[in-house]
């Protein structure tokens, strides 16, 4: 997920959301719930946690009725509901670094869910700020392309804020300064588009690359059982190899990587694209042959 998520990944991620909708619709619940509270106000116009909330929970197909629903119920007086942001950090197989965000209303109980999937797969829960430093957070946003001219939906991206732009066979993918996220989502959204996915994500500086099958296959399922967890919201992982891959950054920006047409290296994997989990709680997973972008990989 910059990771910016590959079109692969991001199909994974929509077919196991078509097969777990309730289990996605709890998350993103969650994080609306969280939403309303901490950012004060049940109203969008006046609450941006919450418009960005909102944004994400559309790109997952969450019905209108059930966003209002959900945000009614947290601005109502009686709803107790009390979850609390908590981030893990650690090694999956390999070294492999692991970033775990949850929302939760008993610490106790996610931190024994959390180790118990990192160790039953050859992984350590290490403690705060082990990993976190090999990850800067960006925000990230994927449209599909098809329909679209690429020159114009640059253009749009780099005018409204965004750092960099990349596109890949199937979509756009736009990269942004966390503080940027908002505001360049919001008037993307005013000129018509619409998300395959829209979050800020965490993103590794470095990957590392697995080969080894029988590991692979242990970072998958360790992947799988943190991000089936209710209480998880995103995991991150450092994973994947170089490939080279066009990119663009908008020259007005601090990040901006020299211009227009500048390369940059991507990663991929033959299994994984760059495994990289975001968002609902989806571990993306790439085709051989695809860039998958070092962003995360959804669900």
């Amino acid at each position: 997920m910059s990771g910016h998520s590959k079109w692969n990944n991001i199909k994974r991620k929509k077919e196991k959301a078509d097969g777990a909708k309730a289990k996605i619709f709890t998350k993103i619940g969650r994080e609306l719930a969280v939403a309303v509270k901490e950012g004060g106000s049940a109203d969008p116009a006046a609450n941006s946690r919450l418009r960005d909330a909102i944004a994400k929970a559309k790109a997952a197909n969450v019905p209108n009725d059930n966003i209002d629903r959900i945000i009614k119920k947290a601005a109502g007086e009686g709803n107790n509901d009390n979850f609390e942001n908590v981030t893990y950090e650690g090694y999956g197989p390999s070294g492999v670094a692991v970033i775990v965000e949850a929302l939760t209303d008993n610490r106790n109980r996610t931190a024994a869910d959390v180790r118990h999937a990192f160790d039953k797969f050859g992984g350590n829960l290490g403690t705060t700020g082990c990993v976190s430093f090999m990850f800067n957070k960006k925000g990230v946003i994927v449209i599909e392309r098809e329909g679209l001219d690429e020159d114009t939906v640059m253009a749009d991206a780099l005018e409204a804020g965004a750092s960099d732009f990349e596109a890949d066979e199937d979509v756009f993918s736009i990269s942004t300064e966390p503080d940027d996220f908002s505001g360049v989502r919001e008037d993307l959204e005013k000129k018509g588009y619409e998300f395959v996915s829209a979050e800020v994500e965490m993103v590794p500086d470095t990957y590392t690359t697995i080969t080894d099958e029988d590991t692979i296959t242990k970072m998958q399922k360790m992947l799988d059982l943190l991000e089936d967890n209710d209480d998880v919201q995103n995991v991150w992982a450092q994973l994947g190899t170089p490939l080279k891959r066009k990119k663009r950054s908008n020259p007005q920006t601090k990040r901006s990587a020299g211009g227009l047409g500048f390369q940059r290296f991507f990663y991929f994997q033959q299994e994984f694209v760059g495994l990289h989990v975001q968002g609902l709680g989806n571990a993306k997973q790439g085709v051989q042959g695809r860039a998958a972008q070092p962003r995360s990989i959804l669900l």
